[in-house]
């Protein structure tokens, strides 16, 4: 079973929100995912903290375990 740390749509139509989630190579982009590790927000400033939010630790685990990042 392959893994990959990708980007999971939701939010309205126009105003985008991703959810960073752990998923299975086959399972579709909106799918089915096995963790959600972190969010980002494109609506919110540049500068805002919020915009980008991860859980370091549970990213480092699943890169320890073989999780591979999307390329884009």
């Amino acid at each position: 079973m392959a893994v990959k740390i990708r980007l999971a749509r939701s939010g309205a139509k126009k105003c985008a929100y991703f959810k960073i989630v752990i998923a299975n190579n086959c399972s579709p982009r909106d799918g089915a995912f096995i963790e959600k590790v972190g969010h980002y927000n494109p609506m919110l400033p540049k500068d805002n903290h919020e915009r980008v939010v991860l859980k370091t630790d549970r990213i480092e685990h699943w890169l320890s375990h073989g999780a591979q990042p999307k390329k884009r």
